[in-house]
């Protein structure tokens, strides 16, 4: 009889073991960024206090999504899914309240590359839900 885990894990596509690692990585970065408001001389932020709780905040929420999707569970997809989600809102509501400045052309670029990366992330991810069990 074939062991239906290791028949799942060996068909799940391997990009969503990179997506996930990226997720974590991504969002330690970010929970830095709230914390020291500056993302490699790129990127900064306002330096507030809420900026670095709603900064951090976010962050945690990246890196809880992309630790979610390694454990292979569909619901924990869809938490992660949400949890992108509640992302890519926060940052836009960042830029709105002036949390993040657009006060230069690579600041705007980085914003939305960033929030792409992780809107995509999200699309991903969900179309591969039928990996997860």
């Amino acid at each position: 009889m074939i062991n239906k885990q290791a028949t799942t894990n060996q068909e799940r596509p391997v990009g969503l073991r990179i997506v996930s690692i990226l997720m974590i990585v991504f969002g330690l970065a970010e929970v830095a960024t709230g914390i020291t408001h500056n993302f490699l001389g790129i990127v900064s932020t306002t330096e507030t206090n809420l900026t670095t709780y709603v900064g951090s905040a976010l962050g945690l929420c990246y890196f809880t999504g992309g630790l979610l999707i390694l454990t292979g569970r569909k619901t924990a997809a869809w938490i992660a899914i949400a949890l992108l989600g509640i992302d890519v809102v926060g940052r836009i509501c960042m830029v709105i309240t002036g949390l993040y400045p657009v006060n230069s052309l690579r600041q705007v670029i980085a914003i939305i590359i960033g929030t792409g990366i992780a809107a995509f992330f999200g699309i991903y991810v969900g179309t591969k839900l039928k990996y997860f069990k």
